[in-house]
């Protein structure tokens, strides 16, 4: 599966990632202790942190994923986030990471809900799913409002490195694909 270049949605423009978008990436989001507390990946020191990071997104748009798009704002163009889409068999787990100065607007679940559509619609597509810390009630909340239903709690599911070595609980949520 290999998903398009761009989504537009009523507020925002998502688009592949290029090299130019590293220092944007830097101080919008990816040197943010807080913006940055519920990720896999830890705080950038460094914009060139950030560049290795485009890195990585060109060879998953080369080969089959991960597919990152950057969250851009259709009236001014500032990027104000990242998702990404997993293909796996039947499945698409997503994950997002948006600056601090755009939380609150309700952007986030623009996003996931329109790209989980978009996967909901691909005929190999059965279910959409993704996981947040238990403690990261935003993303929950995020993931509620854009239609995923939280199915369970993960134990000891996964590494926060911003929060602690120790593997951490998670929620899991996920929308799939209704059979007639």
């Amino acid at each position: 599966m290999k998903p398009p270049a761009t989504f537009e949605t009523a507020r925002l423009r998502l688009r592949t990632p290029i090299m130019d978008d590293a220092e944007a990436i830097f101080t919008t989001y990816a040197n943010d202790a807080e913006a940055t507390r519920y990720v896999s990946f830890r705080t950038h020191l460094s914009p060139a942190e950030a560049r290795e990071y485009l890195r990585h997104c060109a060879a998953g748009w080369a080969g089959d994923g991960p597919f990152t798009w950057v969250i851009l704002q259709r009236e001014d163009g500032r990027l104000a986030g990242a998702i990404d889409i997993r293909p796996q068999d039947h499945r698409v787990e997503l994950g997002y990471i948006l600056g601090r100065a755009y939380w609150g607007r309700g952007y986030m679940t623009e996003v996931v809900r329109a790209v989980s559509d978009w996967a909901l619609a691909q005929p190999a597509v059965h279910r959409v799913w993704a996981v947040c810390d238990v403690d990261n009630h935003a993303s929950a909340r995020v993931l509620e409002k854009a239609g995923l239903a939280r199915e369970g709690r993960l134990r000891r599911w996964g590494v926060h490195p911003n929060v602690s070595a120790i593997p951490r609980d998670f929620w899991c949520y996920a929308r799939v694909k209704e059979t007639p």
